[in-house]
């Protein structure tokens, strides 16, 4: 395994012109995105949010992904710090072969799960060949 394999990506953060009411950076999360015939699974990493803090909206194509971080909780005086807290933010584009009517969403261990069904006119299909 090349030493390149096991290096890990740093967090991007967003850069937004809009005012925040918390004081604290926007990452863009990592996501992985796996196709099948039926669906489309988006898995996006989202260390520290749960089901309560994670929002996500669809208006039009326009699918939003947004996660907020609770403060932090720990006592005493942070002398040493690698791993920065802050919030999530992802927005997509979604075509007409998705079926906005079916999409779930779940959040297990900070990992987002979007299934997104194709619709059935997205769907391969087998066409039968008759004989005359």
């Amino acid at each position: 395994m090349a030493e390149k394999d096991l290096q890990v990506p740093e967090k991007k953060e967003v850069k937004s012109t809009a005012e925040s009411t918390r004081n604290v950076p926007v990452f863009v999360p990592a996501v992985d995105i796996y196709e099948s015939e039926q669906e489309l699974t988006l898995l996006a990493d989202m260390p520290g949010v749960s089901p309560d803090t994670v929002d996500i909206d669809l208006n039009g194509e326009q699918l939003t992904i947004r996660g907020t971080v609770p403060a932090d909780g720990e006592n005493g005086k942070m002398i040493f710090r690698e791993y920065t807290v802050g919030d999530y933010y992802r927005q997509f584009t979604l075509s007409n072969d998705i079926d906005r009517e079916k999409i779930q969403a779940s959040i297990k261990d900070g990992v987002l799960r979007l299934v997104l069904p194709k619709a059935e006119a997205a769907k391969p299909r087998k066409i039968t060949v008759k004989s005359s």
